[in-house]
């Protein structure tokens, strides 16, 4: 062995035992991630997720996955020539709307992370809210304040569902010991009407997290985490301070969504709910296994 190998061996090794703290910190702990945006666009960052995905599993936590699908859903919406329609910012899911999401979230995204996860040498197991009665929702409306009288309205977004109740059984089934798998989910869940609708990846991901009563609720983004004003990096965030940074503007856009998510699963139980950076090669195995973590976590 060179002299540069050893030391790279070193600090392999090094780097190893500084992790056995956090690796006994979270033993047979259930992290759920939301999986989604460029990291699960670029392959060479897809394939990265896959393989951390199943270290985590080998070192003893139980990861869950909850994906989107948002660009891919709107690539085939445009080869299908289905117009989308929009209110107030907002799209508005249709029947054939509804039925390209599902095509696309239990379909095609859902099976390609499933056979990553496996080919990394893991066993996955993908599935949707329908599966299992896993996610039961009612459908989602917004508000629309007209500047005009002020009169709050009513906006219908079709099929656009939040979770009612998240009935985590058959995940408790996959995740037992003798089964050692890991759970993929399509954010599509089921109505009280029986149909379907699609689900914000973001808030199912919270909503399985808050059912599980997990350890860890991750959010992958495309940002670094939560910044403030000057674009610094915010490490750590209070739940009940999150209604003043929206207010002095500190937060803003799509963010707001994400904290909003993130608060309502701390509250609900969840250990902590971490905003990082999908770009990053290796955010989820910095975010658990080291001192500072790689992104904003909401106590």
């Amino acid at each position: 062995m060179t002299e540069t190998s050893q030391s790279q061996a070193q600090l392999t090794a090094a780097t190893l035992s500084e992790a056995l703290p956090y690796i006994q910190r979270y033993d047979r702990q259930t992290v759920v991630i939301k999986y989604g945006g460029h990291a699960m666009v670029d392959e060479d960052l897809s394939a990265a997720f896959a393989r951390d995905v199943v270290l985590l599993k080998h070192l003893g936590l139980n990861p869950v996955i909850v994906h989107g699908g948002g660009p891919q859903i709107a690539k085939l919406l445009e080869r299908l020539g289905i117009q989308s329609e929009f209110r107030d910012g907002l799209r508005v899911t249709d029947d054939a709307t509804m039925e390209a999401v599902e095509m696309v979230l239990s379909g095609p995204i859902n099976k390609s992370i499933v056979r990553a996860i496996n080919s990394a040498g893991g066993r996955a197991v993908g599935l949707s809210g329908s599966d299992g009665d896993l996610m039961r929702v009612r459908r989602a409306t917004k508000t629309s304040r007209d500047p005009g009288s002020h009169v709050e309205q009513v906006i219908d977004l079709g099929f656009v569902g939040e979770p009612e109740n998240v009935d985590v059984t058959v995940l408790n089934t996959l995740m037992q010991a003798e089964a050692d798998i890991i759970p993929v989910i399509a954010p599509v869940g089921v109505g009280s009407d029986g149909r379907r609708y699609n689900v914000n990846a973001d808030t199912a991901a919270g909503a399985v997290a808050a059912a599980l009563g997990a350890k860890r609720l991750l959010l992958l983004t495309d940002i670094v985490g939560v910044l403030d004003k000057a674009k610094t990096l915010i490490r750590e965030i209070d739940h009940r301070s999150i209604q003043g940074l929206i207010d002095d503007g500190t937060v803003i856009g799509g963010m707001i969504p994400k904290l909003e998510t993130a608060a309502n699963a701390v509250t609900k139980g969840v250990g902590g709910a971490v905003i990082l950076d999908g770009r990053a090669r290796h955010a989820l195995l910095m975010e658990l296994f080291t001192e500072h973590g790689a992104g904003t976590i909401i106590y």
